[in-house]
């Protein structure tokens, strides 16, 4: 049988109305979209109802009804231009997404393009823009037909988030699969598909997938693309059995050598060499067995990981990417009053009594051990964490053998690196235990009653610095968050808080008793509330969730004992989407509370040190734990005063003893090597910024936005944050393509970027409203009888004195076949490019002029122009295109050849192979636009 009678990019009829066949078409069925561009109504044909079809030319009648000026002809090209959702250049996907992505962030992009298979580590600094770093990856393999599907696996406090930024900003549509929806999703199936199937794009727990029975469905199913979240999580198997499961799990994808891998980490090197060489060789066993102290095992390396710091992005490619400028900390001490401090020795008394306590073997031992630290960590927390934790049974109390009682008690108790997740750490641990004799557990009842009585201002003089820290920072003009360790704690902090700011600001608490939707709900709902906002949070907020649009200082409530848990806390603020200059962050510690002072001194102050001289955050290294339990070791067994405490290692508390010298040394190196991983980059700008001008960047959508709907009917109110259009005098058929229910609100309210509060709109490409005015601004400019209240025009003249003789503009829009090689097949793809050409009057023949001219007339000061003289030379110019017909096709061959040299110009760059690339023109160029420019009074 014959090839298909219609080739992709034919233009065809059917169904009253033009089409464009795409690929995957064949004889029996053709896949076709409307020629508007509106992807969304793709649909299938059947060869007997479709016909040939030609775009048709411009026409004019006698009164002018479709004639317009040379701003018209502007908002019927940009309209056209967000009507692209397939760019001819060598990024696809640009054309399909809300972002618009800086420079810096294409570098992961340009690794993957020189893969086969791609396998990249994504390990830049909190706040750069991982996210949108991978997805980028994702969305162009899914448009270059390189992936069918995708899984993200991330836990299931990203999850949501994840599905968020899918969804808004890639134009994707995921499902989360957890163990709240599951159940749902497996219901909705028929018998003969699979979850993974029925749905393509998939946002996956990570805890949830690696259980035995889903993990054997998910491996045999597995898409063909797989983003890995907090990838350090899965490797280590020291961490534990929750490690173990997910280790194997990943180790079980990797191993289809076929299948696409991107794991994505802020700390990639937590100092566990064994673990960094487990994470690299998910990516290819090779890869682990690198020798990094040598060059080329580290160029070797730098084929699929790229670190970044922001000084190695703040100013790139003369592209300035506007981060915090600084980051103010202050360590803010407090003295116990006089009962708390009393409350304080009594429990110490105790935890030393019971760590002591030598009976009930090696078990009930370790038992002991981490009640009594858990005691500690409460106390020094707040009253409420205190008395909570004496009433309730330990976590580590359903142990059953030593090392799992201290599985338990390091995941309630500790913040170390190598904490799994922030999920369910935040509860108050417990230092009840049913084998407790009774004398001990009233003992422990009377010590909850004492911790009660503490609680208010009074009694709790960490309260009260809270309470004037966080009014310091409101009226300077910061809204903070202030983060605590324990529930019960941050339950108490926005309770007091909210009683004494009273009408300053409004205070909401977000923990890990919420779901994940529920938290996102809560910050809503606090952040839409008018006025000043302080969000009390636990360590489930410390990760994933953005919070840099409505926040811009941090509070540590209490503190970490771990210096990386502060810097994903500030993280949360100190990122790209930050608005304020400066950012702040404020330690709250106890000078005499036991063991706050040592532990600020020792880890957190070093880590600012260390981060300060080599512009990253280094993790502690495992050792950071032997650190901590070496100090509470003194303050419980030893009776040592915390100013006495060393590590009973063999050597003095210093950075030292925690190897952070090397660590830091290291990551300098390896930050130094796999910022840019060899890239071209200097050959790419010129190929990404063509690509911006192509589709059109965020200042031409305002503008078109700002420009139609006020050539509509609209009047534009700028605000602080965009402009609002009054939108109650639009026309019914605009108000209907707009989507805007006839008694809907009088306003709608732009935004510049995301994220954008519910109800309100971005200005992008991508945003319903923007896409939905696109297409109404060209279907009513294509119309035959075109409104009178189109903003557009098909045609047009002017008279002005930016031109000197006759002049003629034309809006072409061109479509294109890109033949991409494939790891099987070469694929066949379409992609449209819509330009502007301009020639004017000259002997012999005509002039054509360059772009920066053209691009001026669409600027030009209109004059008035009679109609009868407009009439006549619009005509003229419409009978002109027969002649330069030649010439627009002339064009399309020499924009094949620009796209096709800039494709292979990327692929060079990175190294790609460059076998099988073609870009040809498909069909004749369409003639949308018209428009004379007569000369006029010089100016």
């Amino acid at each position: 049988m014959g090839g298909p009678a219609y080739s992709p990019g034919t233009l065809i009829a059917a169904r009253d109305r033009e089409w464009v066949v795409l690929a995957g078409s064949t004889p029996e069925f053709l896949v076709a979209r409307p020629l508007s561009g509106d992807t969304e109504l793709t649909a299938g044909l059947f060869p007997g109802e479709v016909r040939p079809a030609t775009f048709p030319r411009p026409v004019i009648s006698e009164n002018l009804t479709e004639a317009g000026d040379n701003h018209a002809a502007g908002l019927l090209r940009t309209a056209l231009r967000v009507g692209f959702t397939a760019s001819t250049g060598p990024f696809r996907c640009l054309g399909s997404i809300t972002v618009e992505p800086r420079l810096y962030q294409l570098v992961p992009l340009l690794l993957a393009l020189r893969m086969d298979v791609v396998r990249l580590l994504i390990a830049d600094d909190v706040g750069i823009g991982k996210t949108i770093e991978a997805a980028l990856i994702a969305k162009e393999l899914l448009e270059q037909g390189e992936a069918r599907r995708l899984a993200v696996l991330c836990s299931p406090a990203l999850a949501e988030q994840w599905q968020a930024e899918l969804s808004e900003k890639f134009g994707l549509d995921p499902t989360l699969v957890l163990r709240s929806t599951v159940t749902r999703l497996d219901r909705e199936l028929r018998a003969d598909e699979s979850l993974f199937e029925r749905h393509p794009v998939t946002v996956i727990s990570t805890d949830f997938i690696k259980a035995e029975r889903r993990r054997a469905q998910f491996l045999r199913e597995c898409p063909d693309l797989v983003i890995v979240d907090e990838a350090h999580t899965c490797v280590g198997v020291s961490g534990g059995q929750q490690r173990q499961q997910r280790h194997d799990l990943l180790r079980r994808i990797a191993e289809d050598r076929g299948r696409h891998l991107i794991l994505v980490t802020a700390t990639p090197h937590s100092g566990n060499e064994e673990a960094f060489r487990d994470l690299i060789g998910l990516l290819s066993p090779e890869l682990a067995l690198l020798d990094l102290d040598n060059p080329k095992g580290r160029e070797r390396l730098a084929d699929h990981y790229v670190q970044r710091r922001r000084r190695d992005i703040r100013k790139y490619l003369d592209e300035e990417t506007e981060f915090p400028r600084d980051r103010q900390i202050r360590d803010a001490p407090y003295h116990l009053t006089d009962a708390y401090a009393q409350l304080n020795r009594k429990i110490l008394a105790y935890a030393r009594e019971t760590v002591a306590d030598g009976s009930g073997g090696a078990l009930r031992q370790r038992v002991r051990w981490w009640s009594a630290l858990a005691l500690l960590r409460s106390v020094a927390s707040s009253p409420r964490a205190a008395a909570e934790t004496l009433r309730t049974r330990s976590s580590t109390a359903q142990a059953q053998t030593p090392a799992e009682a201290d599985e338990l008690g390091r995941a309630g108790v500790l913040d170390l690196a190598s904490d799994d997740t922030m999920e369910g750490t935040d509860p108050a641990p417990g230092a009840d235990d049913d084998e407790l004799p009774d004398p001990a557990r009233s003992r422990l009842r009377a010590l909850a009653r004492d911790a009660a009585a503490c609680e208010g201002p009074a009694n709790d003089a960490k309260l009260t610095t809270l309470i004037t820290e966080v009014s310091a920072l409101l009226a300077d003009g910061y809204d903070p968050i202030v983060f605590c360790r324990f529930i019960p704690t941050a339950d108490y902090v926005a309770e007091q808080l909210g009683q004494a700011l009273r009408k300053k600001a409004k205070v909401a608490a977000v923990t890990g008793t919420l779901p994940p939707p529920e938290r996102v709900a809560r910050i809503e709902a606090l952040t839409n509330e008018p006025g000043r906002h302080v969000l009390v949070a636990t360590d489930c907020l410390s990760e994933g969730v953005n919070l840099q649009g409505h926040f811009q200082a941090v509070v540590h409530y209490d503190l970490a004992w771990n210096p990386t848990r502060h810097e994903q806390r500030e993280g949360r603020v100190d990122r790209f989407g930050q608005r304020r200059s400066i950012v702040r962050a404020v330690t709250l510690y106890g000078v005499d509370n036991g063991i706050d002072g040592l532990v600020l001194d020792v880890l957190i102050r070093k880590h600012r040190m260390i981060a300060k001289q080599i512009g990253v955050a280094v993790p502690v290294p495992d050792r950071g734990g032997d650190l901590v339990k070496a100090l509470v070791e003194g303050l419980l067994l030893r009776d040592q005063k915390p100013e006495q405490l060393t590590l009973d290692l063999g050597f003095e508390t210093s950075r030292e003893a925690l190897d952070w010298e090397s660590a830091a040394e290291r990551e300098s190196r390896m930050l130094t090597k796999y910022a840019w991983s060899g890239v071209k980059l200097d050959e790419v700008r010129e190929t990404a910024e063509g690509a911006r001008a192509a589709l059109g960047g965020h200042a031409d959508v305002a503008r078109f936005v700002r420009a139609s709907l006020s050539a509509l009917g609209a009047t534009i109110q700028p605000n602080g944050h965009g402009f609002t259009a009054q939108v109650l005098g639009l026309p019914r058929g605009a108000k209907d393509s707009l989507g805007l229910a006839r008694e809907s609100a009088a306003d709608v309210r732009f935004r510049p970027d995301l994220p954008a509060p519910p109800g309100e709109h971005v200005l992008v490409r991508t945003d319903p409203m923007v896409r939905n005015l696109a297409r109404h601004v060209l279907e009513t400019a294509l119309d035959p009888i075109p409104a009178e209240t189109s903003p557009a025009r098909r045609c047009g003249a002017i008279r002005t004195g930016a031109v000197h003789s006759r002049t003629t503009l034309l809006l072409i829009r061109y479509r294109f076949q890109l033949t991409m090689p494939g790891r099987a097949e070469p694929r066949t793809l379409i992609a449209e490019n819509a330009r502007l050409l301009a020639y004017r009057a000259a002997e012999p023949g005509r002039q054509w002029l360059p772009e920066p001219e053209v691009a001026a007339l669409l600027h030009a000061s209109p004059e008035n122009v009679l109609p009868e003289l407009a009439r006549k030379a619009i005509e003229r110019a419409i009978t002109e295109l027969d002649e330069v017909q030649p010439h627009l096709e002339m064009t399309a061959v020499q924009l094949a050849e620009q796209q096709l040299a800039a494709h292979r110009q990327v692929r060079s760059a990175v190294g790609a192979a460059r076998r099988g690339l073609k870009v040809e023109p498909s069909g004749p160029p369409d003639v949308l636009g018209v428009y004379v420019y007569l000369p006029g009074a010089v100016r």
